[in-house]
């Protein structure tokens, strides 16, 4: 676990086989894939993954809960909100899930198979002020 989170971290999760108590001897039990709280696709581990801190490390949210995402889930996040939008608005996945891009977002990304990758537009979220 992440400290102060939840949500396994990444680093801690691992697709081997391990023993399981109660299992009988030479049956390999297999850990499952964490599951994305965006969409709620599994995360397989050949999948790019990544943690998304719930409130922007910028804006006071270092060393507080993260929740593991897929990349692409992730990338179209910080593609439609501002850290500041993500930090006073957006501080939990049922927010998150309630935006209304997002909401269309998971829509067409959860008919999609886990492993699925795709480019993120980006662009497209207000007042990015960017040069």
């Amino acid at each position: 676990m992440c400290s102060g989170s939840l949500v396994p971290c990444a680093t801690s999760w691992r697709p081997e086989p391990g023993l399981v108590a109660g299992a009988p001897r030479g049956i390999l039990i297999f850990m499952s894939a964490p599951i994305c709280p965006l969409c709620g696709r599994p995360i397989p581990p050949d999948v790019p993954q990544s943690l998304h801190h719930l409130v922007p490390k910028l804006r006071g949210g270092k060393g507080g809960p993260v929740v593991l995402l897929h990349q692409i889930c992730h990338s179209e996040i910080h593609a439609t909100l501002s850290e500041a939008d993500l930090a006073r608005n957006y501080s939990n996945v049922e927010a998150l899930r309630a935006h209304p891009r997002l909401e269309k977002f998971v829509a067409w990304v959860s008919k999609r198979p886990p492993g699925f990758r795709s480019r993120v537009p980006g662009g497209r979220r207000a007042g990015r002020g960017r040069r």
